[in-house]
């Protein structure tokens, strides 16, 4: 369990070795798999479920996700999904609960504290997907899809002068494979110099909607 909650919200990789239990136990049941010498998730149906599970335990207890979850209303206008909104609220609302909290634990714990925020949001009607490619200790592209229409959303965790070379390219690539226009940037930022908030950004024809927290 502590395995696949590492891998899935913290990037974390394990190599491959059917000799210790856990790997052994994952791999029988057909959870995990052996790529290139990693263990990693066996596909995105389990992957989604080990979310949900994850997620569902801590549902109850979430204060980010009871605040999405009280002003839902407030996220969707003539039944879309209001992005930008979204993001605007999650850096008041993370910045609020999690402010006071130690880089090492933001750095663990933001990007599931995004998916908490998200999931009571799109709940019934919307679903998104961690594109597994991207996620490793430093980025996460989160997929949400929600009547019809789908947002390109990469989490990034910056840290001291990183922030400067920041990731828009990746994020345009990604956004010219799924032809879209806009897509979403929330960077979980560690220079002590920050600005929080939500600005856009026009590169060529796409426009970047980055969330700073």
């Amino acid at each position: 369990k502590q395995m696949f909650h590492a891998i899935l919200f913290q990037g974390s990789e394990f190599a491959y070795n059917p000799d210790t239990k856990e790997t052994n136990l994952a791999c029988m049941f057909g959870y995990a798999v052996n790529r290139e010498g990693k263990l990693q998730i066996a596909n995105r149906i389990f992957e989604t479920r080990l979310y949900n599970y994850f997620l569902s335990e801590e549902e109850l207890s979430s204060t980010i996700g009871n605040m999405a979850k009280r002003d839902k209303s407030y996220f969707i206008c003539n039944g879309q999904l209001d992005m930008d909104i979204i993001l605007e609220k999650f850096v008041v609302y993370f910045n609020e609960i999690y402010g006071e909290n130690d880089n090492k634990f933001i750095e663990a714990y933001g990007r599931k504290f995004f998916l908490l925020y998200l999931k009571p949001i799109i709940n019934g009607i919307g679903n998104y997907y961690i594109e597994a490619q991207t996620r490793d200790a430093r980025r996460t592209d989160v997929i949400v899809d929600y009547c019809g229409e789908q947002f390109i959303v990469e989490l990034k965790i910056w840290h001291g002068n990183e922030y400067n070379e920041r990731g828009e390219k990746q994020l345009l690539d990604y956004l010219e494979y799924y032809h879209k226009k806009i897509g979403y940037l929330i960077s979980f930022n560690f220079n002590k110099n920050k600005k929080t908030g939500v600005n856009k950004i026009a590169l060529g024809d796409k426009i970047i909607v980055e969330a700073v927290v």
